[in-house]
């Protein structure tokens, strides 16, 4: 399918879209839900820098968990096109690439900052991972998504057409003549 032949109301044709964007939306109220909870324990612990951990912390978990979801959603946007494999998979790979680059580098700046609670952010960013799974794990239960979903069915039997007027029909052929269906 082609952009050109797409409904002119934007509908992605992918049934996962739906899917994304519900758990996108629920993991980013989730994130600022967490990170007040994050910063408020972290303060109460460990004053300004726990505050500080916390929100990183929460901040950091929603980031990469928003990443594979929203580069699925970006390559989605290709469903149809003669690469759309090829450009999925790019896309995808290349967010996960992305997110372990970020990771490493973040965590060999974070490491040893002066402002930074390793404990109160450890929690803080295990707390996010396990919040996005529950929502992801949550979302896709409840959403109805067909068992073959993006395939397209056959509308006409070839054999139920009838035939045109060049062609013989059964009751034009000769009798002697095998028609085909005999198989003895």
């Amino acid at each position: 399918m082609s952009p050109e032949s797409r409904p002119a109301t934007g509908a992605n044709p992918v049934s996962s879209t739906p899917v994304l964007r519900t758990a996108l939306i629920a993991s980013g109220i989730a994130a600022v839900v967490l990170a007040i909870v994050a910063g408020i324990i972290g303060g109460v612990l460990k004053g300004a820098p726990g505050v500080w951990s916390g929100l990183i912390g929460a901040l950091l978990a929603v980031v990469f968990g928003a990443i594979t979801a929203a580069s699925i959603l970006i390559a989605n946007r290709w469903f149809g096109q003669e690469l759309y494999v090829q450009l999925f998979f790019a896309i995808v790979m290349g967010g996960w690439f992305l997110k372990l680059g970020l990771f490493v580098v973040l965590i060999l700046v974070l490491r040893g900052q002066p402002w930074l609670e390793p404990v109160v952010f450890f929690w803080a960013l295990l707390a996010g991972v396990l919040v996005s799974l529950a929502i992801d794990g949550v979302v896709f239960m409840r959403m109805r998504v067909p068992a073959v979903p993006d395939a397209s069915l056959p509308t006409v039997v070839p054999e139920d057409v009838a035939p045109s007027a060049g062609e013989r029909s059964a009751s034009e052929t000769d009798p002697g003549e095998d028609s085909g269906n005999s198989h003895v």
